[in-house]
């Protein structure tokens, strides 16, 4: 047989491949979508259960939330490696909401900062700015009479001024224009969550990737606990930076900057993403619409509430030192050189030099990869470098910060739904893991649930470059069955 009669022979072969490789992808869409059903009903169930533990105890809060890690990066390895249909979607963002519905009617018991929200808006429809008085001044004596269900549930309501920027304070005006119950301002949260599943399902379209992939932004169980079932107004920045990345795709500058600034005047750290959103014009000079419109949104923010003066920063001080930010006892990273590593020597300041230094590096990257693309767990799809340049920095930001909290990290949740890596998954799940177990305690069990934390991380980080080193996606990813049979 000739050269050309063997090519033609392998090029059947190959093709007779390929239409077999779609029909298998098609046929097992089914399989796919009842996996999807049994882990949505595990789910389901952790979800009701989480609920159910605060009054009487079964499994235990540790014992529901490591089930639903487990649950969750099944169901995110099913979604990403294996074959959907239109179906999918449904079963995605069906039980999506059935996740929230079963947390939405319990009351808050694992934070009480929604009280905050709710008390906030109140007073503004008072005519009174909630940066003026601490919920506890007899200026307000009259709403407490009116609402003490609500004033003796708020934290700090004795000492400290509201810490929300203008945007956060104009949600809680809005919502509680419709309902001034913790209910309500559930639901809104509920509903920027709509949004920013929206947001990403528009923006997977347009980056080539199935729809089906929300499901790692709707399916974390993070987000169950700390936005269905706290109603953390995270809700309302997910939603705008999701926004923010979706019109950065389509390279609407003026928009991008709006909803950035929106996301940054509900709470500070979303700035760190304005590097990676920044874009350049064709020139290469860079597009100054952005920044100036994010300049924008926070102006006028601010002047909306400048009658308090320097006081419109509310208990942000306050904040800094309780949480020990100022002192440095809030670093892991810092407290881990000083303790493991012998660094006595390093001070709070040179720790945040070097933190300036580290993150200062990161930027440079972030805006020279702005306009790439790179590669993301489990399947060689192109991404914009604005989406990976955005991940690494709020990424960064959470590992130099180290919070205690684990709304603080919900918003790389839909970060990790655009630019899935197995690090972030290892974080966001060791995080809210950790947190519900018997180290989260604040002092030397909190140092230890860090050590642990970011051990895990250091792991998935080696994990996740022999991933990319040896190409590990093609065993997982059935397009690398079709390469393999090249």
């Amino acid at each position: 047989m000739s050269v050309r009669e063997r090519v033609g022979v392998r090029s059947g072969e190959l093709a007779r491949w390929r239409e077999n490789l779609e029909g298998w992808r098609v046929g097992r869409a089914w399989a796919t979508n009842g996996v999807l059903c049994l882990l949505g009903v595990g789910l389901l169930w952790l979800a009701r259960q989480f609920v159910a533990e605060h009054a009487h105890y079964r499994i235990g809060f540790s014992g529901v939330s490591g089930w639903a890690d487990v649950l969750y990066v099944a169901s995110v390895v099913m979604v990403l490696t294996q074959p959907v249909n239109r179906a999918t979607v449904w079963i995605v963002l069906g039980f999506a909401v059935a996740f929230r519905v079963a947390t939405l009617r319990a009351e808050p018991f694992l934070s009480t900062d929604i009280y905050r929200y709710v008390w906030d808006g109140m007073v503004q429809h008072a005519h009174i700015s909630p940066y003026r008085y601490v919920p506890g001044d007899t200026a307000l004596g009259f709403l407490r009479a009116r609402h003490p269900e609500i004033f003796n549930n708020i934290n700090r309501r004795f000492y400290a001024h509201t810490i929300y920027p203008p945007v956060a304070e104009m949600i809680y005006w809005v919502v509680t224009c419709f309902s001034q119950s913790v209910r309500g301002m559930k639901v809104a949260m509920f509903g920027f969550e709509c949004v920013t599943a929206g947001a990403l399902m528009a923006l997977l379209r347009l980056m080539g990737r199935r729809a089906t992939d929300v499901l790692l932004y709707a399916w974390c169980p993070l987000l169950v606990w700390e936005i269905g079932g706290a109603g953390h107004v995270d809700a309302a920045i997910m939603a705008f930076v999701a926004l923010a990345m979706l019109f950065r795709y389509r390279e609407q500058p003026v928009w991008t900057g709006v909803f950035l600034g929106l996301a940054v005047m509900t709470k500070f750290y979303p700035l760190v993403l304005l590097p990676a959103l920044w874009r350049r014009r064709d020139d290469g000079f860079p597009d100054w619409k952005m920044p100036v419109a994010v300049a924008g949104v926070c102006a006028v923010g601010y002047a909306a509430y400048a009658s308090v003066g320097w006081r419109v920063f509310g208990f942000l001080g306050g904040y800094a030192k309780e949480e020990g930010i100022d002192s440095g006892a809030r670093f892991f990273l810092l407290d881990f050189a000083q303790r493991r590593l012998g660094w006595t020597w390093m001070s709070e300041n040179e720790y945040l030099v070097l933190c300036v230094v580290v993150f200062a590096a990161i930027v440079v990257w972030a805006w020279r990869h702005a306009c790439g693309e790179q590669l993301g767990m489990g399947a060689r799809i192109s991404r914009p470098g604005y989406a990976m340049a955005a991940t690494m920095l709020a990424f960064a930001l959470m590992l130099e910060f180290s919070p205690h909290y684990p709304w603080y990290i919900v918003w790389l949740v839909p970060l990790f739904a655009v630019m899935p890596s197995v690090p972030v998954l290892a974080y966001l799940m060791a995080f809210f893991y950790l947190f519900t177990t018997a180290l989260a305690v604040p002092g030397e069990k909190m140092f230890l649930l860090d050590e642990r934390m970011y051990g895990v991380v250091i792991i998935a980080l080696a994990a996740g470059w022999a991933w990319r080193r040896w190409n590990l996606w093609r065993y997982f990813d059935v397009r690398g069955v079709e390469e393999r049979a090249q």
